[in-house]
């Protein structure tokens, strides 16, 4: 009997949980079977899978939002460790702004750092300065969420959450290299750094509103 009773009382606080964190649930879970998918799939389809998903040039001018929202479930490297980068830095997110206000700054995150590191080669391929063939760059991954939602915690979190958040970002810096060709405006160091201004900026402006309310 007495089991009985702490399961009812354990099930909601289970709910209670999920609920508070439910995007970074949802998206978490979402990665998790994208690369189940990703790895089960044969060499050929696991290729034709990621250049339509891609952000590259081409798929923003032929499906803008599917490959938005496609390419931020699907990395390439490091499968193992995605899981826990993502956890550190959106559980830290909702538990400081929630679930709506994350996942607007995620996704402006997402949607910022590809069009200005995507509109970068567009106009670099126009100039002539890179070939046509870069507007179809495999350009995928979790990490402009993640930055994204780093930039969260490291602003606006107590210091658990500004922990894991510089853990995250230093292990994405040192192991992941997510600035390196930054000089030469490459794509996912361009993406990065505008994806984590992104977040500051607009997890800020998030921030100032809900607390003026």
């Amino acid at each position: 009997m007495e089991s009985v009773i702490r399961a009812g009382k354990a099930a909601p606080a289970l709910r209670a949980i999920f609920v508070r964190h439910a995007a970074a649930w949802i998206y978490l879970g979402g990665v998790c079977l994208a690369e189940v998918a990703y790895v089960l799939l044969p060499p050929p389809d696991r290729a034709a899978l990621l250049r339509w998903a891609s952000t590259s040039v081409h798929n923003l001018t032929h499906h803008p939002v599917a490959s938005l929202i496609a390419s931020a479930f699907f990395p390439t490297s490091y499968l193992w460790a995605w899981p826990i980068l993502i956890a550190l830095a959106l559980f830290g997110a909702t538990s400081v702004f929630g679930n709506w206000r994350t996942v607007v700054t995620c996704a402006a995150g997402q949607v910022v750092g590809t069009l200005v590191s995507e509109g970068i080669v567009a106009y670099r391929v126009s100039a002539g300065s890179l070939p046509a063939a870069d507007r179809f760059l495999v350009d995928v991954g979790p990490s402009y969420v993640v930055v994204a939602a780093i930039a969260v915690g490291l602003l606006h979190g107590g210091w658990l959450v500004r922990g894991a958040a510089v853990l995250d970002l230093a292990l994405l810096i040192f192991v992941g290299q997510i600035f390196a060709g930054l000089s030469g405006l490459e794509v996912a160091p361009v993406g990065h750094l505008t994806a984590l201004v992104t977040g500051m900026i607009v997890g800020t402006v998030l921030a100032w509103r809900y607390t003026t309310k």
